[in-house]
């Protein structure tokens, strides 16, 4: 009998590590992100409704303005509007392409300022990181900003605190295309489509290998019958 318990702790800890290494190959291989299956945890909002037709775009920018120029053309082509979270030292250098996102009709968030992990840095650290950048864009296009995505998604209860106290939500992601390390148009569109549902928040950034794929992945996701939207209106849904 003890032979048999043994055997089976065994076979059960053998089970449960390859269900492990199942989750962290879907997430490096299809960008999908499995750690919650409710929307909102601890103030964080990582989809929108499921139950709603809504997919949203997000589109975070440090780096890569040549290919946002081409991305905004194709959002146009289709009618989407979608999210770009900017970071604030990039505002600084191209406002003028901030302000061109703005006036195609964009939604605009918060990156933070420097692209520092927001979860090592002290609540004002945190406060200054999210306040300078909300005053650069308000400055340069008059908006409001109310959303916020930390760096690299790393940020603590600190962090949300500091965001929610400056009227932000902090927004995290449902599926990431990896789009900055993995320079592959086919696999950035099948991260950003594959088994897509309501409420997704697709993460990319402004790559030469993103704006390859974006035209296919409007396409698929409109064609499902998704409404491919702003993260503001993806949201709206879950608090109506």
């Amino acid at each position: 009998m003890k032979i048999l318990t043994i055997n089976f702790h065994r076979q059960f800890v053998n089970f449960l590590i390859v269900i492990m290494l199942i989750s962290v190959s879907l997430v490096a291989v299809l960008g999908v992100s499995i750690v919650t299956t409710s929307s909102v945890i601890n103030g964080v909002y990582y989809s929108g409704d499921e139950n709603s037709n809504k997919i949203s775009l997000m589109i975070n920018v440090y780096w890569g303005t040549e290919y946002l120029d081409g991305m905004l053309e194709v959002l146009e082509k289709y009618d989407v509007k979608t999210t770009f979270f900017v970071g604030g030292t990039w505002t600084i250098k191209e406002s003028d392409m901030l302000k061109k996102i703005y006036d195609a009709g964009h939604e605009i968030g918060n990156h933070a300022y420097s692209h520092k992990d927001m979860d090592k840095l002290s609540a004002e650290q945190n406060k200054k990181e999210i306040s300078l950048t909300h005053n650069l864009v308000e400055e340069f296009t008059g908006c409001e900003m109310n959303l916020f995505a930390p760096p690299s998604g790393a940020y603590n209860k600190t962090t949300v605190e500091v965001a929610t106290a400056l009227g932000y939500k902090t927004i995290m992601w449902t599926r990431d295309t990896i789009d900055w390390r993995d320079h592959d148009a086919d696999i950035i569109y099948m991260r950003a489509t594959e088994n897509a549902k309501g409420g997704d928040l697709v993460l990319m950034h402004p790559t030469k290998c993103t704006l390859e794929a974006l035209e296919d992945i409007i396409v698929t996701l409109q064609r499902e019958g998704f409404k491919l939207t702003t993260v503001s209106d993806n949201l709206s849904t879950l608090e109506s």
